[in-house]
């Protein structure tokens, strides 16, 4: 396993971080054991979840389970492990029906916090990430929020998720008031199909020196080698197999180039990832520990710039940075 910094911190993360959405989800708890022993063994050490992950997801509160949590927290306990991982969680997104059960109030950020540390079995958490944006909660109150846990020693670096490019400069420009380090990395949707954040996000994380974690490296599925999947299961919704359509010319072009390359449409799609200096660590989701130890490969992929060039011709981007992308 590769390691590099998390951004300008001195903390070192494994190149890929284990996403545990999954986690009882579509993933019981015996398997999710299975996994996250197949990641330490593999020498990731970077495991990243969120308050909100698990299966009770109620149509009429919206609300999380934190079962995922909970599920991390039964292993940990099992002894020796907790010290040789880096540990990310969330918080933001609806946990209980009341009004300041959600979103990133000084009452919610405390509670929410106190929570996760609960079922996760832990004393505190290594990156604790705002879920999103919250416009209606004042840069002031978050920080001063955030800064006490730091202090209790309850977080040791927090982050964020989803946040725009402006969205970052602002935070920290409010923490840099503050004297306060304010955030170590970003979480955002990055992959071939979906190139947006190379507008600002990107360009604000290196300005800014964040570590940047792509979420749904493979595009939720279109990346991983589709075409050649039997149909039925995921290809049998009819969202997913409209996606098919309306790509497949691309699915075509990409897949025809992974096989020429002699590696799988997911390793490729990871490795084209960890081409990118600003990224830190792709979040990978995998079912099994076979599919985790599959993922492992792609570390050791390295895209030429022929490569590369026909990659930006089948998955075209935004066109650059801002503005340069659409102006003079």
């Amino acid at each position: 396993m590769n390691y590099t910094h998390l951004g300008r911190t001195g903390l070192k993360v494994s190149r890929l971080c284990l996403g545990t959405m999954n986690f009882g989800d579509v993933t019981d708890e015996a398997m999710s054991f299975r996994i996250l022993d197949a990641a330490v063994e593999a020498g990731i050490n970077f495991i990243d979840t969120a308050d909100v992950y698990g299966t009770e997801q109620s149509p009429d509160i919206r609300q999380g389970s934190g079962l995922s949590e909970e599920i991390i927290g039964r292993w940990l306990q099992q002894g020796g492990r907790r010290d040789r991982i880096v540990l990310a969680t969330k918080v933001y997104q609806p946990m209980g029906p009341g009004p300041n059960d959600r979103r990133l109030s000084a009452y919610h950020i405390r509670k929410a916090c106190e929570d996760s540390l609960r079922r996760l079995q832990t004393d505190y958490i290594d990156l604790y990430q705002m879920h999103h944006i919250d416009r209606h909660t004042p840069w002031e109150e978050i920080w001063q929020a955030l800064e006490i846990l730091v202090q209790q020693g309850k977080v040791l670096y927090t982050g964020s998720s989803n946040f725009a490019g402006w969205d970052i400069a602002t935070a920290q420009s409010a923490a840099s008031a503050r004297h306060f380090l304010g955030l170590a990395a970003e979480q955002s949707l990055y992959n071939l199909t979906a190139r947006t954040v190379e507008l600002e996000v990107i360009p604000a994380c290196r300005h800014y020196g964040l570590g940047f974690i792509p979420w749904s490296p493979l595009g939720g599925g279109l990346l991983s080698g589709v075409l050649k999947q039997p149909v039925g299961g995921r290809r049998a919704r009819p969202a997913f197999a409209r996606q098919i359509e309306q790509y497949r010319t691309q699915l075509e072009a990409w897949e025809g180039l992974c096989k020429e390359m002699g590696e799988t449409p997911s390793n490729v799609a990871l490795a084209w990832l960890l081409k990118n200096p600003v990224v830190t660590a792709p979040l990978i989701g995998p079912r099994t520990p076979e599919q985790l130890k599959e993922a492992l490969h792609a570390i050791t992929i390295d895209l030429s710039e022929e490569t590369l060039r026909r990659l930006d011709e089948i998955w075209p981007g935004p066109g650059g940075e801002a503005p340069q992308a659409y102006a003079w």
